[in-house]
């Protein structure tokens, strides 16, 4: 995690020292324009963006890695496999529900690109698939 948190800095300031280079350049690159019209204002606002984004991501991993408290499996050099590998939750590998709610998503894609009927059929079959997929224990073979 303290490397995750040293690369995320390094980023940030990647991303700033090219903010001011890109906003110096463009500011020599035209002397003929008045001062405010010489910056380039999409790169410029895009790239100080980008780095106030690193900043934050930056500040949280330092921040959560200081309140784990420890040493992360995977930044121990003397850790197995499968001291890294929590329980992830209960999958159901053979549900069909998650292919019929992308299969809902597409229909309701399409219809931006065909015609907007589709719309509300791609929703109530996402609707169906939800119900399904959440209630799929309750019922049948899997019923607890």
């Amino acid at each position: 995690m303290k490397t995750n948190t040293n690369l995320w800095w390094v980023l940030t300031a990647f991303f700033a020292l090219v903010a001011v280079v890109y906003v110096t350049w463009n500011i020599l690159a035209h002397p003929q324009l008045p001062v405010f019209n010489r910056i380039e204002w999409v790169g410029s606002v895009a790239l100080v963006f980008v780095t106030a984004m690193g900043a934050m991501i930056a500040f949280y991993t330092g921040r959560v890695e200081k309140a784990q408290g420890g040493v992360l499996p995977e930044d121990s050099l003397t850790a197995d496999i499968d001291d890294g590998d929590p329980e992830m939750g209960e999958f159901s590998p053979w549900s069909w529900w998650p292919l019929v709610l992308a299969g809902s998503a597409a229909i309701a894609f399409i219809g931006l690109a065909v015609g907007e009927f589709m719309i509300p059929i791609g929703f109530a079959i996402f609707i169906v698939a939800i119900v399904g997929w959440v209630y799929e224990y309750y019922r049948g073979y899997f019923a607890r």
